[in-house]
């Protein structure tokens, strides 16, 4: 009888990781070196969903269920957990932070529901044992991509109210930080004030976009995209014209990204 997928899925990963007939490379792996690959697969997941290719989407979750299956597989090899205990646990958690759905509770709408997500959170930590951090900061993990945890950060005292509750002066503040950034620039530079200065350029950026409801990972791809879309099309017509963008100055290299601009679609 032939296994079902994930369990083939496991079959293969316990088989790469044999020291004696499994792979190399997968074989001298550790969480930390298959770290940088599960964000990346993450990344991927995200990048498919944004071109709305459901084929490559379908593809990239494998990738992504792979990465699950790698760490569960070297934890189990270290007596640490196993696959079935990170299932089991995801299963018990969102039926315990659920009981509107699973039990008899209620809740009002999406705000409530995320409130008591991170009530049930507190609890959960508070019963484990764990040293109380009664920030509203807490449990905001360190290991994020620095705008999520900056967009974390900021909905976390939010909750508590310290926040603007406008945008008008959220933009305002990024004036002043620019502004601050071009001082620094123009008092000479020093590298340690000016990653400070263009850290609270950042940091407002994501405050920005989530005052506008606007997801600043998303934003940022978007805008990644629609660069290196123009850029190519500055090259395609730079080769057009038998040269290269190397060989124009800025001010032809220029009028070449506005042409691109205006050669877009809905322009």
């Amino acid at each position: 009888m032939s296994l079902a997928p994930i369990e083939r899925l496991r079959a293969i990963m316990a088989q790469l990781r044999d020291p004696e007939r499994g792979c190399p490379w997968d074989v001298k792996q550790d969480f930390a070196s298959v770290a940088p690959y599960t964000i990346e697969e993450a990344y991927e997941v995200a990048d498919a969903i944004d071109r709305g290719d459901r084929a490559d989407l379908c593809e990239e979750l494998g990738d992504l269920l792979l990465q699950v299956v790698f760490h569960a597989r070297m934890a189990e090899e270290e007596g640490s957990f196993t696959f079935d205990d990170v299932a089991a646990g995801i299963c018990d958690k969102m039926v315990r932070r659920h009981p509107h759905v699973f039990a008899d509770a209620k809740v009002r709408d999406a705000a409530e529901q995320t409130r008591l997500w991170e009530a049930h959170k507190r609890a959960e930590k508070e019963a484990s044992g764990a040293v109380p951090d009664t920030s509203a900061l807490a449990g905001v993990a360190a290991g994020l991509p620095e705008w999520m945890r900056a967009l974390k950060l900021q909905k976390r005292a939010a909750s508590v109210g310290f926040e603007w509750p406008v945008i008008a002066p959220v933009l305002d503040k990024l004036h002043e930080e620019v502004e601050e950034v071009r001082a620094e620039w123009m008092a000479g530079s020093d590298p340690a004030r000016m990653l400070d200065e263009v850290g609270d350029v950042l940091f407002v950026a994501v405050n920005i976009a989530r005052h506008a409801r606007v997801d600043p990972s998303a934003a940022l791809r978007h805008a990644n995209a629609k660069f290196e879309r123009r850029f190519r099309a500055m090259e395609h017509a730079a080769s057009e014209r038998g040269t290269t963008l190397s060989a124009l100055d800025l001010a032809a290299q220029s009028q070449m990204w506005l042409d691109a601009k205006m050669d877009e679609p809905g322009r």
